[in-house]
């Protein structure tokens, strides 16, 4: 496999990829369906410092993945798929064994070393991990891995989940939260049977509400619905679904959509029809939520580095930087007062924060005198306040408090009631071979943990890396 040079252009208000392969020819496709969209993103292009110990020095850096010293994030979250069997069978999902012939399953073993090289990266380790699959809730021993994870001091761990296990056991679910489970991600393909049909084959729909009212039951209190968007499927569900997720406040913490990505060959006339970007995804949200979520709500992930540099520097400590691609994924936070639904963008100054946490942060890092430093960080935090319109702001709640006392302690367990409160929703849309960019690969920030030492940028591995490092650790599949 050779990196071929790829241009990025616009055309009627759109940006588009085009590559050109000596044996494959020509390929095109939409990188981002509005340029001006595109460009407001790019205004948040930071550039993080990577890994310093690497597990490899690259000559190739698709091929020699792993991470490499071109890789400029470090890990945000860590994926450890620990099976590829599964209890469903669905049409569109290829992580099944059956279907492989196959059985990829690391032992405990191999995933502790996994978990251990992980959280002896440097400069910041590695604090988040989900065990995924196939289906992780498969392997009986998922509540032991969980306890490993939370022993080795991760402060966040999640699955990834079709929530068949869950919803048919509550006892395994007490298992999992004694263990020291945060989150299910649970994929969630719409409201009501009509998706499921086509992405699972039956009426899932069911089993879902039975898994949300499982984890609620077993003490769960945070679950992020994950749906994979595809337009003549689920494509005009997505204001149902944050009406759904916004009325079980108690247990639904999140919506994660991600459009759907071709892993395929497929024709360019069906890509052309099904492909989602996300600037499409945020005109589905404006539309389908009546302007209650618009498009000047979102922002862009690495815009977050603005907060984590303020917190760096007030603590004088290293802390995680969500140091992304900007085009990589989008997010906001919505907050319920009584029947409304208010985006934070609606009584937060966000750019304005963003800008003046960026001029401030220097300032501080560079001083040494600490009398200096304090007077600076003190000025800063009532500077702070006054982005925030309390007028504005959900009055069932003091989110000015949740707000300040996070910026005041700069500590996750600080920032646990702003999360509590509000609905965190994002767009994060994976690559595949049709609109992939290396560029993308290099400032990646979520991982695939290998058995062989690696740590695989997501959509590197899924493209490129999934089935030889499969091969590499499986045993036959004997039905």
């Amino acid at each position: 496999m050779d990196k071929i040079p790829a241009e990025i252009f616009t055309e009627d208000g759109s940006v588009y990829l085009s590559k050109y392969c000596s044996n494959h020819g020509t390929f095109q496709d939409i990188y981002w369906s509005d340029f001006e969209l595109y460009n407001k993103f790019c205004q948040s292009h930071v550039v993080g410092t990577g890994v310093l110990n690497p597990a490899i020095k690259s000559e190739n850096h698709l091929l020699d993945c792993g991470l490499c010293e071109k890789h400029t994030t470090s890990t945000i979250l860590a994926n450890i798929d620990v099976t590829n069997r599964c209890n469903l069978n669905c049409p569109v999902c290829f992580a099944n064994a059956k279907r492989s012939g196959f059985i990829y399953e690391p032992n405990e073993e191999q995933i502790q070393n996994m978990l251990l090289m992980l959280r002896n990266q440097k400069p910041v380790p590695c604090c988040a991990v989900q065990f995924s699959g196939g289906e992780p809730t498969v392997r009986d021993d998922l509540p032991e891995l969980i306890s490993m994870a939370k022993d080795l001091d991760f402060l966040h761990i999640q699955i990834a989940t079709n929530g068949v296990r869950i919803a048919k056991d509550v006892e395994f679910a007490h298992k999992l939260r004694t263990a020291g489970l945060q989150t299910v991600y649970l994929s969630f393909d719409g409201i009501g049977e009509e998706p499921y049909h086509i992405t699972r084959g039956f009426n899932a729909f069911p089993l879902k509400n039975a898994a949300i009212n499982n984890c609620r039951t077993a003490g769960i209190a945070s679950i992020v619905l994950v749906p994979t968007l595809i337009k003549e499927v689920n494509d005009h569900q997505v204001g149902n679904i944050i009406n759904f997720a916004s009325e079980r406040l108690d247990v639904i913490k999140g919506v994660n959509f991600q459009p759907v990505a071709f892993t395929g060959r497929i024709d360019q006339t069906e890509r052309e029809k099904k492909r989602i970007t996300i600037p499409d995804f945020l005109l589905m949200t404006e539309e389908q939520t009546n302007g209650t979520i618009c498009r000047d709500d979102w922002f862009s992930v690495p815009q977050s580095t603005s907060i984590s540099r303020f917190i760096a520097a007030m603590l004088n400590k290293q802390v995680l930087q969500f140091t992304i691609h900007p085009h990589c994924g989008t997010v906001t936070y919505i907050f319920k007062d009584g029947d409304k639904l208010i985006p934070i963008t609606r009584f937060v100054d966000v750019d304005g924060l963003f800008e003046y946490l960026d001029e401030i942060s220097p300032q501080i890092s560079n001083t040494n005198f600490q009398i200096k430093k304090a007077g600076l960080t003190s000025k800063a935090l009532h500077k702070i306040s006054s982005f925030i319109d309390q007028k504005t702001a959900p009055q069932s709640i003091n989110v000015t408090k949740m707000i300040m006392d996070f910026f005041n302690k700069g500590t996750g367990e600080a920032l646990k009631p702003f999360h509590r409160n509000s609905l965190f929703l994002g767009s994060m849309h994976f690559q595949d071979p049709y609109n992939f960019d290396i560029e993308r690969v290099q400032r990646c920030g979520i991982h695939y943990a290998t058995p062989d030492g690696r740590v695989i940028p997501f959509c590197a591995y899924n493209t490129i890396h999934r089935q030889e490092v499969e091969a590499k650790f499986s045993k036959p599949f004997y039905s």
